[in-house]
């Protein structure tokens, strides 16, 4: 035990890769065998996992490690030698090392580095602008450079979002029947420019015809339906069968939302080819079909992980953003934030999730590209229009009556369901999917998926409420019934109508309200099972609709009820004052809203964006209040029961290493007792600072599998020199060996500054000073584990090491850390699979 415990080339903090690789197998990654869709070209780096190859393509996340892309890698402690002269990266060489400073797969970046490296990149810059014109049109052009990234971001982003809505939409349809006009065009599109519609079948006209009528000419009786019923289960498996077929082939990682995954990456972790061109294409595609199926998930979280691949993409042809991991991870954020805007048609809730939800690192300059690259994704989505209603969302509605105080109490009821229904979904799901991890379940996603598919299909097909749509489920539910509707759930018996169409009266249900309240009734119980199981299946996922349809029918059945019991016993004390007969008292279209919102806050613990979201949708600021009340206590009920939202239990559950931001460590633990070696381990694996040979080195190398030594005066003194990493070390000496004469096995190996005089027949040294890192992180062993964990989570540390009197004790690592909170949490420390 010894040397910085990550992710080195044949084990990931201490597992071997291939163990790691077949823990990953059920981890969050989809499992089976997965053929890549690229051929092997001598730029790929193909990975295998859990029997598996996938392709990771340095063209998805990392370019290729040619001169010109290494040109801009300098070492952190280039800082500290800039005092002294003009440093290189290596000191035997002229120019840089190719591969010297980036990173491994799964492996965490260093942040201080990284970021160390772009004040340095930018202090050149700025120095070399008063040389030249030339130069000073590169620093502005550099300058320039994000805010043109913000803007692609948000065109391609918009664009694609615009065409998975269109896409969907007619998909969709697709399973209820066809246009003669054009079988690209879907059920509204078709019927729009038809004469031959009427007021109450308004959405039946001759050019669309379902396929009971095309495969045997009529649409009514028992064997139509049946006939429609088959070709709506029919097509519901062949689009989860295409989804999830491409996903297996393709694109392993576009499967799921995304979310936990990429709040990873922003804490720091790389996932090669997570975010590339291929889980790109292919999760576009299939969460197309994923939707399309009718399977009990929504497109939003999706959207998030597809805008990130979009900045991802785009960050390559941006030299500053390609070669810095930090700064790329700033552009991830302000993509998420796109993500949002295109999802739910809210830009300032799109950088308000950003900000709240997934990202790790948020400086303001962050914060204004985000909302810049919001506004871009929300105008070109506005301009595609595809929901053909000059909105940005489908269920865009403004109601006509204020709220009364006293409504707050139902508000809030509401807000106690969505927090309850949050904490049981949140373990119910969890539960479901380590079942899918430890049992042969997991060995099937095809079946898995295609089982829930044809469950969904044959249950949902009767109850109108869950054949249409979830988004155009959430729609009617959020409507605030006029004159104008022909929807079950606004036939009411018309008394005494004086008033204009905007404002009707509270009037008694008739008897198709009382049927469509049983028949949500039902959809409630049906969506609150079977999202359990579809969340987390092997085909792109989200998370936010399905929740919001279980709160909005909630809603609209708590608001139905309210509303006749205020219309019947109006003289009752709660209502006396305020509702008086013939006044339009409740509106249930906005206790569906609230509700919506209060399930969703319980699933993830969104407070300030979900709120923000919300509004933006219904377009009304003056039910900020009952939406900031329901939110608030769905947070504290959830909360009560468990503190994880949805996203931060899957991280968990995949074992990744995230530290999350919100979770206080209250043990009084110190340093001595986290890090390692531990008093039965062997001791520290170091580096000496001028009396080790290469040979030495490479045996320390192939020794071990740690990703860093620290470097120390000699070993009996182990005064703290400085920290190296192991893949610089290697590529250092590889290149040295290859490229400067006289480097052999039995040369010296200095990471001092000056190098003493060496015998005539001795070998030549090499000088390795500069990949040193001079000023790493140290505590002290007597360190409150507390302040530590502190230090990690907001310097985005891999490692810290520890010392006594100056003396080097033993390391702490990210993974070391969160081994030790799950151990003083009572769960399993070897659930972390990765450092």
């Amino acid at each position: 035990m010894g040397g910085y415990g990550g992710t080195g080339r044949d084990r990931v903090g201490g597992f071997t890769f291939r163990s790691v690789a077949k823990r990953m197998e059920n981890a969050g990654f989809c499992n089976e065998s997965f053929n890549s869709l690229q051929s092997g070209t001598s730029d790929e780096d193909m990975v295998e996992i859990a029997g598996a190859t996938l392709d990771f393509s340095s063209t998805d996340d990392v370019p290729p490690l040619d001169r010109d892309y290494v040109s801009g890698y300098t070492s952190y402690n280039d800082v500290v030698k800039g005092a002294n002269g003009s440093p290189k990266l290596v000191d035997l060489l002229d120019e840089p090392l190719p591969g010297v400073g980036t990173y491994e797969d799964f492996n965490t970046i260093d942040w201080v580095r990284e970021k160390s490296k772009d004040r340095d990149r930018h202090r050149e810059i700025t120095s070399k602008s008063k040389e030249s014109t030339w130069a000073l049109m590169k620093s502005v052009s550099d300058a320039f450079s994000g805010w043109l990234l913000m803007l692609l971001i948000g065109l391609m982003a918009g664009a694609l979002a615009g065409g998975i809505d269109i896409s969907a939409h007619w998909m969709t349809d697709l399973k209820g029947g066809v246009c003669l006009n054009g079988f690209w065009f879907n059920h509204e599109h078709c019927c729009w420019n038809s004469n031959e519609t009427t007021f109450v079948e308004r959405d039946k006209c001759p050019q669309w015809k379902s396929w009971a009528e095309l495969i045997i000419g009529t649409a009514e009786g028992s064997f139509a339906y049946i006939v429609n019923y088959l070709m709506y289960v029919c097509w519901a498996l062949l689009f989860a069968f295409l989804a999830v077929s491409l996903v297996r082939a393709f694109a392993p990682y576009a499967c799921g939302s995304g979310i936990p995954e990429i709040k990873t990456i922003l804490s720091g972790f790389i996932i090669r080819g997570y975010l590339g061109k291929w889980t790109l294409i292919i999760k576009t595609i299939t969460l197309v079909l994923a939707v399309s199926s009718g399977l009990s998930l929504g497109k939003e979280g999706p959207l998030i992980h597809v805008a990130c691949c979009c900045g991802n993409i785009f960050c390559h042809a941006f030299t500053k953003y390609r070669r810095n991991e930090a700064k790329r991870r700033e552009v991830l954020s302000a993509a998420a934030a796109v993500g949002v805007s295109v999802a739910f048609g809210a830009p300032i809730g799109g950088v308000l999730f950003s900000l709240e939800e997934v990202s790790y690192y948020f400086p303001l300059k962050t914060l204004w590209r985000s909302f810049f690259a919001a506004l871009v994704a929300a105008f070109t989505l506005r301009s595609i229009n595809p929901f053909g209603n000059s909105r940005l969302v489908l269920f865009y509605v403004e109601f006509h009556s204020p709220w009364h105080l006293l409504e707050l109490v139902p508000f809030v009821l509401l807000g106690i369901f969505g927090g309850l229904w949050g904490a049981a979904f949140i373990r119910a799901n969890i539960a479901w999917c380590r079942r899918r991890k430890t049992t042969r379940l997991g060995h099937y996603p095809i079946l898995e998926v295609l089982v829930v598919t044809a469950v969904t299909a044959i249950l949902a097909f009767p109850n109108e409420y869950t054949r249409m749509s979830t988004s155009e489920l959430i729609s009617e539910l959020f409507n605030d019934c006029t004159l104008l509707d022909s929807s079950k759930l606004c036939d009411y018996i018309n008394v005494n109508i004086t008033k204009s169409s905007n404002e009707l009266a509270d009037r008694p249900a008739n008897d198709n309200v009382y049927q469509a309240m049983w028949q949500l009734a039902l959809a409630l119980v049906f969506k609150m099972v079977i999202t359990v199981v579809t969340f987390g299946m092997k085909v792109p996922s989200g998370l936010f609709i399905p929740s919001m349809a279980v709160g909005a029918i909630a809603g609209r059945l708590l608001g139905v009820a309210m509303e006749q019991l205020a219309y019947y016993h109006h003289d009752w004390v709660i209502f006396r004052g305020w509702c008086s007969p013939g006044a339009d008292c409740i509106t249930p279209g906005l206790y569906a809203m609230v509700g919506a919102a209060a399930c969703l806050g319980g699933v993830t613990r969104m407070t300030v964006s979900l709120v923000v979201i919300m509004f933006e949708l219904t377009g009304g600021l003056e039910y900020i209040v009952p939406l900031m009340a329901a939110t608030m206590t769905s947070k504290w009920v959830a909360d009560a029961i468990g503190r994880e939202g949805i996203y931060e239990a899957h991280i968990r559950l995949n074992g990744y290493p995230f530290l999350e931001a919100k979770d206080e460590f209250r043990h009084k633990t110190l340093a001595m007792d986290v890090m390692r070696p531990r008093r039965s381990d062997p001791p520290l694996s170091v580096l000496t600072q001028d009396s080790m040979t290469v040979e030495d080195v490479e045996a320390l190398i192939a020794e071990t599998s740690y990703s860093g030594f620290p470097v120390v005066v000699s070993q009996e003194s182990q005064r703290l020199v400085g920290f190296v990493l192991r893949r610089d070390l290697t590529i250092s000496i590889e290149n040295a060996r290859r490229r400067q004469d006289g480097i052999v096995s039995t040369s010296r190996v200095f990471f001092t500054e000056y190098t003493p005089p060496q015998a005539p027949s001795s070998p030549a040294p090499l000088k390795l000073r500069s990949v040193m890192d001079l000023s790493p992180f140290t505590v002290t062993d007597h360190t409150p584990m507390e302040i530590v964990v502190d230090i990690f989570r907001k310097l985005g540390l891999r490692q810290c090491l520890v010392t006594h009197n100056g003396r080097l004790l033993g390391i702490i690592t990210k993974k070391d850390i969160l081994k030790h909170m799950a151990q003083m949490a009572n769960r399993d420390p070897d659930s972390i699979l990765f450092n």
